[in-house]
């Protein structure tokens, strides 16, 4: 006997929530998206979905409510109030929010909407704009177990490694340390970058021998083209990674664990938001490099 797919709701259809909601109506899933740009709600009916007004229409009989969102006030506001998801889905709905935010403002949702008989899910992703649109991301999930293996077939839709990482809030840790890890390791490719070119080295194929050996990483080879041709429009926007290094060291401070490196990077993405590079792709931090050493922009 065949189950029918559950019904998606999604709210949120920008970088990532337009080709991820894309992906869901590939595999069969019927969607319902509600987002503020009218274009992204044409993109999402040209794709075979459909586009609600607003919040409360989106989510009215969904099954699944899907959330992808910039940061924790964008979350409370979708979810929160009259016109949010609380008040306006049905009872038994699961609620899976895969924006990255503060892990209280996870555990505090999944409190709020137990009250409402709505089951929730914090799945924060990692793959960037060509993981959403190849369905490669890596999904980390907080929430009961119970819920997780209802979404799993949903998930592996969307992603190539879908791990339950613990309770909720659980995920958006987990996505803290991946966001903390990922701009570590573009600092010091922007660092090695600039040390090569002012060394006169082929910076092409430098960067090729690096990426085969134990300096390799998804890093440097996702944005190692980024680096070579000062392309940095954005996949992840430095304004998104500011805003998760925020996270990431609230977090560490309120739980005692020291991140010294971080911290530092933390101020280099901040440095570089401040001056007026906030819409680019974080593979920017070059830029902050090539400032440092009078080098470049």
């Amino acid at each position: 006997m065949t189950h029918a797919l559950p019904k998606i709701a999604w709210i949120g259809l920008g970088i990532m929530g337009s080709p991820m909601s894309e992906n869901l109506l590939k595999a069969g899933y019927d969607v319902t998206g509600h987002t503020l740009e009218q274009d992204k709600l044409d993109r999402l009916t040209a794709a075979g979905g459909t586009a609600a007004a607003s919040v409360a229409e989106a989510v009215a009989d969904a099954d699944v409510i899907i959330t992808m969102v910039p940061a924790s006030p964008q979350v409370e506001a979708v979810a929160y109030g009259p016109g949010g998801i609380l008040e306006n889905a049905r009872a038994g709905a699961l609620l899976i929010d895969m924006s990255s935010i503060t892990p209280q403002t996870s555990v505090d949702l999944a409190a709020a909407a137990r009250d409402k008989g709505i089951c929730v899910l914090d799945a924060p992703v990692s793959g960037g704009e060509a993981g959403a649109i190849e369905a490669v991301l890596s999904i980390m999930v907080g929430g009961d177990q119970a819920d997780f293996d209802e979404a799993r077939p949903l998930f592996e839709a969307l992603g190539r490694t879908v791990v339950r990482c613990g309770p909720h809030g659980s995920g958006q840790t987990v996505k803290a340390a991946n966001q903390l890890i990922v701009a570590v390791n573009i600092q010091a490719c922007a660092e090695a970058v600039v040390f090569l070119e002012k060394s006169g080295v082929d910076l092409a194929a430098a960067l090729d021998v690096l990426a085969g050996g134990l300096a390799g990483s998804t890093v440097l080879t996702r944005k190692k083209d980024n680096f070579l041709r000062r392309d940095f429009r954005p996949g992840f926007r430095i304004d998104l990674h500011h805003k998760d290094m925020g996270i990431v060291t609230d977090a560490a401070r309120t739980v005692g664990a020291a991140l010294p490196v971080g911290a530092v990077v933390a101020q280099l993405v901040a440095s570089l938001r401040a001056q007026g590079d906030g819409g680019l792709d974080h593979s920017a931090l070059l830029r902050t490099v090539e400032r440092l050493s009078g080098a470049g922009a």
